[in-house]
């Protein structure tokens, strides 16, 4: 019986069901939704606190990092079924992901060439858990992630897992008292870190769930470009609930007391601004300013701390420990160039804080393994950019412009702190990175779309770009 496209309607007047928007095959063999897998991995990264992992597993036991190497088992199960949904094609992400598991595995080939000492050792194996859970979660978002309907769901569950401990960091802020501390879950044992709120000059510097508060700015500030896409193109009945999670994010970022979050700040404003209008700028110049008065107002003294961590950049104590380290770490450097001394093993408790992320890359896995961060990095901007040039939605646009704001500040703050250190941080990290991968290789796919309508491509549900994120 002959369809109406336009009207949904069959010759007989009944609403037929709309035609081609997944392709029957493709419904017979999905069996899983790894946009619903990595809610999961998120709900363990964000929900659980840090401190909390399997003691016999130490740094590398957390549940999110155990989830995500059964993702990295059942993408290589897949990828050997020729009948799974993977994405197959070229995909420069993919191929960036892998490159830095191969720099861990050298710099561990590099280490372990020669006797080390049992707890260096033991770091070693666990850099190479980590560096392979943070793959598989890479992996299955860029490849597994089947429509943009599924990609802008679990961006927006990001958002919410962030601004619900954004709301426990303000919480925290406020009263002193660390509520992560109180959570007890079976089987895990705390690493005994961070149970304390932490001060600054008569300040509270809040963690929420993350191990300390430098990882905490950083996830918020890697957050926030998302939180604003996502209120910027809210359909009318959840704007607000849209902008009061940008206002959650943003509140908790000074909240933090960290250089981390200001920098991280000023790469959102960077980024973003220049595609906005005239008018969305001055609304945001605005907000700035009525939130800073705000703060003011609430917390005497909090913006006065903020700006002398600047000011004050070249003579206080964090920046003399970093310049002491920059020289330190020449040294180490120097005997183990290209694959470095194994990643993971410049143990704090033996050598020293680094504080910064590349320097420390330079050490453990040498300038081989610099570059392929570096490059890591580059290609997740690259992606999401020419996702921005390619695309002719908006909402679309400013998705992959809000992305690579995310990925820009991802890139700082690994400078700013040793943040494969940290898993929270981290994990977001390369959970974005997919979402990265998986925006263009179905922008590309709908690029290229044959459909007369140019929004669906056979086995590529996209419906909603025109909408709210």
């Amino acid at each position: 019986m002959p369809v109406d496209r336009g009207s949904g309607r069959n010759s007989a007047g009944v609403i037929a069901p709309p035609i081609d928007v997944v392709h029957p095959e493709v419904v017979r063999k999905r069996r899983t939704d790894p946009a619903a897998l990595l809610t999961f991995y998120l709900v363990l990264l964000l929900a659980i606190p840090s401190t909390l992992i399997f003691a016999s597993l130490g740094g590398a036991g957390t549940p999110a990092t155990l989830l995500g190497i059964v993702f990295l088992g059942w993408y290589l199960l897949n990828w050997l079924n020729s009948n799974s949904t993977l994405a197959r094609a070229r995909q420069p992400i993919r191929l960036a992901g892998v490159l830095f598991l191969c720099s861990v595995m050298l710099a561990y080939t590099s280490a372990t060439r020669q006797a080390m000492p049992t707890l260096e050792l033991n770091a070693a194996d666990r850099g190479l858990i980590l560096a392979s859970a943070w793959l598989g979660i890479l992996l299955l978002a860029a490849d597994g992630i089947d429509s943009m309907d599924r990609l802008k769901t679990l961006l927006r569950r990001v958002v919410f897992g962030v601004s619900a401990i954004a709301a426990l960091g303000i919480t925290q802020f406020f009263t002193g008292l660390n509520l992560a501390a109180y959570i007890i879950i079976p089987g895990l044992t705390s690493t005994g870190q961070y149970n304390d709120i932490q001060q600054f000059q008569g300040l509270p510097r809040p963690s929420a769930t993350a191990a300390q508060p430098i990882e905490f700015a950083a996830v918020l500030a890697i957050a926030l470009p998302l939180a604003i896409h996502q209120a910027r193109h809210a359909p009318p009945g959840r704007r607000g609930r849209r902008w009061a999670q940008v206002a959650l994010i943003g509140v908790a970022l000074p909240m933090t007391v960290s250089r981390t979050a200001i920098l991280g700040l000023a790469v959102v404003l960077v980024v973003l601004l220049p595609t906005w209008s005239a008018r969305e700028r001055g609304r945001a110049y605005l907000t700035v300013i009525v939130s800073a008065a705000l703060l003011r107002a609430l917390k005497p003294g909090l913006l006065g701390t903020l700006r002398n961590l600047f000011f004050q950049i070249g003579s206080d104590s964090d920046t003399v420990s970093r310049s002491s380290g920059l020289s330190a770490a020449g040294g180490f450097i120097a005997q183990h160039p290209w694959f470095g001394r194994g990643f993971g093993t410049f143990l704090p408790q033996t050598y020293r804080f680094l504080d910064d992320q590349y320097l420390g890359t330079l050490v453990e896995t040498g300038i081989f393994g610099f570059v392929i961060l570096v490059a890591l990095f580059a290609t997740g901007w690259s992606l999401a950019r020419r996702v921005r040039r390619m695309s002719t939605y908006s909402a679309e646009r400013d998705l992959a412009q809000s992305l690579a704001a995310s990925i820009a500040v991802a890139g700082l703050t690994f400078g700013t702190f040793d943040a494969l250190g940290f898993s929270m941080a981290t994990g977001l990290t390369f959970l974005l990175l997919g979402c990265i991968g998986a925006l263009w290789r179905l922008a590309k796919a709908e690029s290229s779309s044959s459909d007369p309508a140019g929004r669906r491509t056979i086995g590529i549900a996209s419906a909603g770009h025109a909408g709210a994120s």
